[in-house]
């Protein structure tokens, strides 16, 4: 009984009776608590419970479970801030155990967010320790009402220029020296730059708005009729939100492969670095003018880890680490999407007819493969993609970067979080299959990834992880639909390797529906 009393935890494994059995259960446990668990158990001082405002509380709890549950692990008192009729709002409701309380609250991304919950936080009858947002555009106004209230944060400048993908581009020494593109305030100042950069531009170019996300509106055009009709869209989608953001920027196209990059940074350390392969878009595929309009960059497969030579992995790791830097930022977490330009890694088919990242040679001799920014999202990355961190490293970005909200007091907490699995390499190959919209209307089906994994068994037990978006009522925007919303995600593990993942994301992919009312 004093065993038991005395332990941290307990694992019931079960195997054959006789001895082998035991002894090779008991020497698989013994391996993998010491992968998972060589970080340090004990910390010098008694722990302080802190209690964290966080800004908008998403959508539902399947797409936010992960962060109260470190929340409530790590001792973190949560209180949410959103709109008035949130699922959270009821003080009865099946999760409102996750949060101390809810507090309505306006948080449309408008500057005068700021003061709203610079009021919330004054006039709430217990102590607040830390504000935070996962929302690109709520994080500076997060930040402001931090430096006003005396509370651990990032510069608010730092957050404002991430969020404008214009100044981030123009804090790049290559957009500098090079002249590739250029940033306008709003579409009506396309004439006079063409007049000037007319024979510095090589197409094909990408046009999208200065603030924007999940790949929203962003274009890649090959003439001079296309730049016009692709300025004046970016330019009008965010016209009318409450910033009324009417900036586009144009760079070029760069045709090497893109990554997803995430980052934990404290005081100017990377204490952890992932980087994954995104796979090629609608967007990257296409070659004839007439179909370019139509193509988008939505996302299609990402896949853990990345299959780029270690040297260009180095080259993201340093460039991105810069670019972080040079925005004002010395901690936090940071979900970054970028090219390696003249990469000696190209998407090509292999022999299996299967489409994968392969070693070949530069596509210009003698040029050493370069990083090239897309953007900085100064927060942890999407929440399938946070699973997907979990699972694959053991790194919760949501729980470091709650405990970064708290100040220098967690720094040690949140290096021992940052550590990931013992030899810092994933216990499989991971595969995040984005399942696009593929036909416009009411979603029929109550679950429809649930259904398929039920339809296809062999594929359900490589399954670590799925989550529906367009639940049964819901409208599913069509493959045309600027918002590129998808229907769900399906996130597949592989201990035998990376072309056994890529095999069942196509499995998947080619084979996945769902039913629309009326059909």
């Amino acid at each position: 009984m004093g065993l038991f009393q005395n332990s941290i935890g307990i694992v019931v494994g079960t195997t054959s009776s006789d001895t082998k059995g035991v002894e090779l259960l008991r020497g698989r446990l013994d391996d993998e608590f010491s992968r998972r668990l060589s970080v340090p158990w004990i910390i010098p001082h008694s722990l302080t419970r802190s209690r964290v405002f966080w800004v908008q509380g998403r959508a539902d709890i399947e797409s936010s479970r992960q962060f109260y549950q470190a929340a409530r692990a790590l001792g973190i008192t949560i209180v949410v801030l959103d709109q008035p009729g949130h699922w959270l709002e009821d003080d009865r409701g099946p999760h409102a155990h996750y949060r101390e309380a809810f507090i309505p609250v306006n948080v449309d991304g408008d500057y005068g967010l700021t003061q709203r919950i610079i009021d919330a936080v004054r006039s709430y009858p217990h102590k607040i320790d830390g504000i935070v947002t996962i929302s690109d555009v709520r994080l500076p106004f997060v930040a402001r009402a931090c430096e006003i209230l005396g509370l651990s944060t990032s510069p608010s400048a730092a957050y404002f220029l991430a969020g404008d993908k214009g100044a981030t581009r123009e804090l790049e020494s290559d957009a500098a020296q090079k002249k590739e593109g250029f940033v306008l305030n709003s579409a009506d100042e396309l004439d006079a730059i063409l007049a000037k950069e007319v024979e510095a531009l090589s197409y094909p170019l990408i046009v999208k708005p200065c603030s924007g996300w999940n790949s929203d509106c962003v274009s890649k055009v090959r003439n001079r009729d296309e730049l016009y009709a692709a300025v004046h869209r970016a330019s009008s989608r965010h016209a009318n939100s409450p910033l009324s953001s009417t900036k586009v920027v144009v760079e070029p196209y760069v045709d090497g492969p893109e990554v997803d990059a995430n980052f934990i940074i404290l005081d100017g350390e990377v204490l952890f670095c992932d980087i994954s392969d995104d796979f090629p878009s609608l967007g990257d595929h296409t070659d004839d003018e007439t179909s370019a309009t139509a193509a988008n960059f939505m996302e299609t497969l990402m896949d853990v880890p990345t299959n780029l030579p270690a040297e260009e992995q180095e080259v993201l790791r340093d460039g991105l680490t810069r670019s972080i830097s040079n925005l004002g930022f010395h901690s936090g977490i940071f979900h970054c999407e970028a090219r390696v330009r003249n990469s000696r890694a190209r998407y090509q088919q292999t022999a299996g007819r299967l489409v994968d990242l392969r070693v070949v040679e530069p596509v210009v001799p003698n040029q050493k493969p370069s990083c090239y920014l897309h953007e900085v999202n100064a927060r942890s990355p999407g929440y399938i993609n946070c699973v997907a961190a979990l699972l694959a490293y053991g790194i919760d970005y949501y729980a470091v970067r709650l405990l970064l909200s708290l100040g220098p007091r967690e720094n040690q907490r949140v290096r021992i979080l940052a550590q990931p699995f013992l030899g810092n390499k994933p216990q499989y190959t991971l595969g995040v299959v984005v399942l696009p919209p593929t036909r416009a209307g009411i979603m029929a089906s109550a679950d429809a990834v649930e259904d398929f994994l039920v339809a296809n068994p062999a594929i359900r037990k490589h399954v670590v992880h799925h989550q529906i978006l367009r639940k049964k009522g819901e409208f599913v925007d069509g493959p045309d639909s600027n918002e590129l919303l998808a229907v769900g995600y399906i996130i597949v593990a592989s201990r035998r390797g990376r072309e056994e993942c890529l095999e069942l994301a196509q499995k998947i992919r080619g084979s996945f529906d769902y039913k629309l009312e009326a059909e």
